[in-house]
């Protein structure tokens, strides 16, 4: 949009997204990169992503901070400060012409500005309104603050994570918050197509700590529910089934040992020599050498492994059917022939950041495809183009908003 919409995304979902830091942007990002028109409204200073980096030389620049520019391309920016009474009319008058409105703001806020559900939906009845909060809308959480190892702790996804004597520990790389603003795009496209049977929009209301809740739905609370297994943390092997589901340390770094079939086990002792403690009865009940002796196993493997690199383990294990994997630091994932292959990365030029490589999308569709129209907006950059093309402002009242602290 240099005056206007894309033409990949005209006649698409328009979505205001309003908030700060990372859940309401990735879900606008889901939803922009897809072809939808997200509008980012940001405070007169920022959001507070662009001033948390990283920066590129560790530089602090507002404009080149990596977080924003990852979660904010395709979008549109403008600036604008909804607690005035003049930015709330602006916003609303957005709001007219959405189809969604997507925020993290904390309840307290959206009460105070009015901008709940309830204030919008007599106003704005095809209006979808998405709130991703640490809580929820309601209960008596909803005012409490939380970050990230908080949520994580909140939802019971700690309690999983880490070695079985030692102490909980976070997911890393802010995942409640990624993890919160994914299922709040999959929620507001539901909640769109449902406007197409009723005609009127409704409340889509993400609290980050049931997110992470349900991914205990698969094992851990029916484990719960039916036997009262509070379960445990198992570090870095599975304990429950057949060895090895570990990870092992080799010459440079570490690979993955899955082994759950016989015949994949069988394959890789021969792989390593058939040893002689392999022929020890002890060593061919699986099930005993993951419950109750592991390490033990760990121990006689250990040489083996310490004496060749991930390149080289992998490479022996594939010849044998063996399903071992290398694990990968971010810098392997990012130069893997199968990331390129799949082109998971592309480049994105910025006017002010440069050429900055950036990770694609989580699936792929082949009758609309994921691609970057456009790099993350600079500060304000569509203020123009959004309030004098689109709602109808002149460049004089921007001169007015600006220096009343509107926009």
């Amino acid at each position: 949009m240099t005056t206007g919409p894309s033409a990949r995304a005209t006649g698409q979902f328009t979505v205001v997204e309003y908030g700060d830091g990372i859940s309401a942007a990735h879900a606008g990002k889901m939803l922009a990169d897809f072809g939808a028109t997200v509008i980012k409204v940001e405070p007169p200073e920022g959001d507070a992503l662009r001033r948390m980096g990283p920066f590129p030389g560790d530089m602090p620049d507002p404009e080149k901070a990596g977080h924003f520019l990852y979660l904010n391309t395709n979008k549109y920016g403008v600036t604008l400060n909804p607690a005035l009474p003049t930015g709330r009319a602006i916003l609303l008058k957005l709001l007219e012409r959405a189809d969604a409105f997507i925020t993290n703001a904390a309840p307290s806020r959206l009460i105070a500005a009015g901008l709940t559900h309830v204030d919008l939906k007599t106003s704005h009845p095809r209006l979808v309104v998405t709130t991703i909060t640490p809580w929820g809308m309601d209960g008596p959480y909803k005012d409490r603050k939380a970050t990230d190892l908080t949520m994580n702790a909140a939802g019971g996804f700690s309690w999983g994570i880490g070695m079985p004597d030692g102490q909980p520990l976070q997911m890393p790389y802010d995942q409640s918050e990624y993890q919160g603003g994914l299922s709040a795009a999959g929620a507001t496209l539901a909640a769109l197509f449902a406007r197409y049977r009723t005609g009127r929009g409704q409340h889509v209301d993400i609290a980050i700590a049931e997110v992470l809740a349900c991914f205990y739905e698969d094992m851990y609370m029916p484990a719960f529910v039916f036997q009262g297994v509070m379960g445990r943390r198992q570090g870095f092997r599975n304990t429950i089934g057949r060895y090895p589901q570990t990870l092992m340390q080799c010459k440079d770094g570490y690979v993955s040992l899955s082994a759950p079939q016989k015949d994949q086990w069988v394959r890789f002792v021969q792989v390593i020599g058939t040893p002689e403690w392999s022929k020890n009865p002890r060593y061919r009940d699986r099930r005993a050498m993951a419950e109750q002796y592991p390490d033990e196993i760990d121990a006689l493997l250990r040489p083996w492994f310490m004496a060749r690199t991930k390149k080289e383990i992998f490479a022996l294990c594939e010849e044998a059917h063996v399903p071992f994997a290398p694990v990968h630091t971010v810098a392997e994932v990012a130069e893997d022939s199968h990331s390129r292959a799949r082109s998971l990365f592309t480049d994105v030029a910025h006017p002010r950041a440069g050429v900055v490589r950036q990770i694609g999308a989580p699936f792929k569709l082949t009758g609309s495809p994921w691609r970057v129209d456009r790099p993350a907006p600079t500060l304000g950059q569509h203020n123009v183009a959004v309030y004098c093309e689109r709602l109808g402002y002149t460049p004089s009242d921007l001169v007015d908003m600006r220096r009343a602290g509107v926009i």
